[in-house]
Parts: C-alpha cells; structure tokens; sequence
C-alpha cells in the first residue's frame, strides 16, 4: 500500500536524522527541546528568543511584544468583576525538522469575584474565555526569525481554524525544507455525509486556499481534533474519541486515510480525556500512548504498523511501579507529556507541576523537572521539537525562494513515492 511505504520510508529518514543529531550537533545544544507557548515580553529585540534546557527540563520561547503587535496591557479594576483581555499565544504545531507554528490571540476572561484578599492581593477564578481574533507565525526556534502567515479570508476571526498543522518539504536528504505547508480540516454535513473541507497555506504561494469537499473515511463522525501531527509526508489530525485521518496537504487531490485508535483504550467521554492520551512521532514511527484514570495509573504505548491500518502494544508499565514504595509521592493523575523523539522506550509524564522521564522499556524513572503553571490544560500544551544541525543558520521558505519551477508544484502522492524509489536506485 503507499501508505505503507511512506510509513517505512519515515522509519528510514528518521535513522539517518537521529544518527546524524547524535555525531553533528553542538556538544553544548541538546538534539531536541520540550517547548510550551511562548511569553510575549516587552523586548527591543528584532527577532524570537529561546531559553533552551535538556529535556526533561521546559524550554521557553521569549516573542519580543513588537514582533506580534501586542496590545498594551489594560488597566483593571480590582473592586468589579471584569471581563479581562489578555494577549497570549502558544505553539499550536511542530514540523518533523523544528519549524514551530505559533497562534497568538486575544482573549476576553471574565472573571467571578475575587475568591479572597489580603492587603493588596487577591484571587480570582475564571468565569469563561473567549478568542477574540488569532494571528499566526512560523517560527524557527534557534534562528528566532518569524514569519506571519496572512489572514484566513482576510479576517483574524478564524477560532474554527484553530486544529492546524505545518508539514515541511525538501529536495536534499537531511537539508533545510524547500517548502512548507500548513493546514486546517474543517468538518460539515452534507445530507446526512460527513464531509471535510481543507484550508490550507503553501509557502510557495505566499496564499491560502479552499481545496475541493473531501467524504470522511471513517465509519464514525469525527471532527473532535486534540492535535496535528507531522509524519510521514502526511498530516495527522487526531480525534481521541476514535481515531486519526491523515492527508498530504501539499497535493491538489489529497486522499483521507482513517486510522483507528487501538480498542481497549480509553474510552471516557472526550472532555475527560485531555492528556490521558495522545498520539506523537518518535524514531520514525507513530505511537499512541494512554495512561488509566485510576490506580495503579497504567501507562500503555502503541506503534502504528507498517500498513499504517492499525498498532501494535509496544510498552504497558504501572506507574505505581517507578517508586520503591507503596504509592507514588504526587497527588492526582499522571497525564502524558511528549515522546521523545530520538528514543522510542522514553515517554515524558506530567503530574502536579512536575515532568518525568520514563523509561518504559526498564520500567525506571531516568529524570524529572519542575515546571511552573498549571499543567491541567489541553494534552498539547507541550511539544517536543528536533533541533537538525542546520535549524539555526536556515532560513524559513517563502515565495520566490523555490530551487525550481518543478518543485513549487504540489506533488500527488503516487508522484512522491516515485521520487523515493528513484532515490533508493541510485
């Protein structure tokens, strides 16, 4: 099937990347980073900055106010209950090569009434959030150059396009990208038939544009995405309440293919569900990890198969079991992190304000870090990012930047796979 051969053909690509981190990388940058939203901060710099630790360790991006059009920060009135604007971003998406798509938004928060005060200070707790318009950015983390993506239909109002990924391309083996894409799948009914409507951004374009209503493969309604992901020359839209449909962003034509999840997950309803599950990329495979809602907290893994139709258990350890004691020294749930990568037995946990490396293999605990703020938000808040030797010194694709006119046209998936097996010819 072709999607089995692009699933191996990754597996392959991303052997070649993860030798060529460990040998060409600086001995002082680790080979990839677990980046969360960036702070926008008052800064005369000209371009985004990275405080980059180790992994487990939280690395975080630093976006000059500047460089975003932030609004200046209201006054508030401490004695009413206000609604709140607040301008914020985070990092929606990840390429398989380290260029981030960033979304930053202004948010309306009304708050209750303060829950207590002493002196000066007081609390309160939101009442609900509103997006009020959204702006978007490709991003290189190591480089800090930024490049703003145009309006959807012109318009910054576009909180339906908020489950969108980046998918890179490039004519060279382990080279920068030639181009990229981003995308959003948007659902409808047409006559009682799910439908999917792509909207998408191609670099060699500069535009956004409507691809033709695609039929929904799958034999559930789906529509419900927690995450895209990057793998494969595809994009990965998951939907944890039953699966995951992938398309090739770059084709005119794009074909769906639905995957779904392993049975025997997890299966509470979907608003429970955020970080108890999660689907990511690591050794050129992609894995799906849940964790239980209840003791002992088992942590499972699956890897997709190489006829990309379904997974495999890979790894399953009780979370319990990492601690010599009875009981594991946090309170609450464990919830899933990111996957490393560059190694298929690590698997980063977080729980309380704390994220662990695990081990699942040895069935160990390697490391953990602190991390500030509330980690109890959608499973996505953090990604894991590879950081290629030449992410620092390369330049973001743009219009007019194409090495050819052959390659800035979309190419079909039957057309990429003959590519590959020219490449493997020679």
């Amino acid at each position: 099937m072709p999607l089995r051969r692009l699933v191996v053909l990754s597996a392959a690509v991303s052997g070649h990347l993860r030798r060529g981190l460990s040998t060409a990388s600086s001995p002082s940058r680790p080979p990839w980073a677990m980046i969360r939203g960036p702070m926008v901060v008052n800064s005369p710099e000209p371009r985004a900055l990275l405080h980059l630790p180790a992994p487990p360790c939280i690395s975080q991006i630093l976006v000059p106010a500047h460089l975003v059009d932030a609004p200046p920060r209201p006054d508030r009135d401490s004695d009413t209950v206000p609604v709140r604007e607040v301008f914020g971003g985070l990092v929606s998406a990840v390429s398989a090569d380290g260029l981030l798509l960033l979304e930053f938004m202004d948010l309306r928060l009304r708050e209750a009434a303060p829950v207590f005060k002493h002196g000066y200070d007081q609390a309160r707790a939101v009442d609900g959030v509103q997006i009020a318009d959204l702006t978007r950015f490709v991003l290189n983390p190591l480089s800090g150059q930024m490049f703003r993506l145009p309006d959807i239909d012109g318009t910054k109002k576009t909180v339906s396009c908020v489950d969108i990924g980046i998918l890179t391309q490039s004519e060279r083996p382990d080279q920068p990208p030639d181009r990229y894409a981003v995308a959003v799948l948007n659902d409808y009914n047409d006559g009682g038939q799910q439908r999917f409507v792509m909207r998408r951004f191609l670099s060699q374009t500069g535009k956004w544009d409507e691809l033709v209503a695609l039929p929904s493969p799958s034999p559930h309604p789906m529509g419900r995405w927690m995450e895209v992901v990057a793998f494969a020359g595809r994009l990965w839209w998951v939907d944890i309440s039953c699966g995951v449909i992938s398309a090739d962003p770059f084709s005119d034509r794009p074909d769906l293919h639905f995957v779904e999840l392993p049975r025997g997950r997890v299966t509470e309803p979907v608003e429970h569900l955020d970080g108890f599950c999660r689907v990511g990329v690591t050794q050129g495979r992609l894995r799906y990890a849940e964790v239980s809602r209840e003791e002992p907290f088992l942590v499972s893994s699956f890897t997709l198969d190489d006829s990309g139709s379904g997974w495999t258990t890979e790894h399953q350890v009780a979370f319990s079991r990492l601690w010599p004691g009875e009981c594991h020294p946090y309170q609450g749930s464990p919830r899933i992190g990111v996957f490393d990568p560059l190694n298929a037995s690590v698997l980063h946990l977080t729980i309380d304000n704390t994220v662990l490396a695990v081990d699942m293999v040895k069935k160990k605990l390697l490391r953990c870090s602190m991390i500030s703020g509330n980690v109890r938000r959608r499973s996505s808040f953090l990604k894991a990012c590879v950081l290629p030797p030449w992410l620092g010194s390369s330049q973001i694709p743009s219009a007019g930047t194409l090495l050819s006119k052959d390659s800035a046209r979309s190419k079909t998936l039957s057309e990429f796979l003959v590519g590959v097996d020219k490449g493997k010819k020679k």
